[in-house]
């Protein structure tokens, strides 16, 4: 963790210990840019979740990464659609593939999406 990291989190612990409902707190850009993505998300109730570091997650944590349930994501697996691996018997996926597969989901939604859009204007749906 960097210097900034530390003195920032270290600031924020200080003023939460303080009493009232607000917090007054002086963070670095970096902090306040990722304090201000975490509460964008969650206004617009998204699910945050937070690895600690962590490389790799269960079905069960990228089902909540993915906003779907356990069972899709094993069927996701099971179609190669999101890679894996096995420690004993517990799957794992990286982080970076739930990402990514996150990412390209976007991307498809989109297209179909203006796919759907262009349809709906060819066909005079539109107002």
């Amino acid at each position: 963790m960097s210097p900034t990291l530390i003195r920032d989190a270290q600031a924020l612990r200080r003023a939460l210990e303080a009493d009232g409902d607000e917090v007054n707190v002086s963070l670095s850009r970096e902090t306040a840019e990722m304090v201000a993505r975490l509460v964008d998300a969650q206004a617009r109730g998204q699910e945050i979740v937070v690895t600690h570091g962590l490389r790799e997650v269960s079905p069960a944590e990228a089902a909540l990464m993915l906003g779907m349930s356990r069972p899709q994501v094993r069927k996701l697996m099971e179609r190669g659609a999101l890679p894996y691996r096995l420690v004993g018997a517990h799957h794992r996926i990286a982080v970076e593939d739930v990402q990514s597969f996150l990412a390209a989901e976007r991307q498809r939604r989109q297209a179909a999406l203006a796919r759907f859009s262009a349809l709906e204007n060819e066909l005079g749906l539109t107002e």
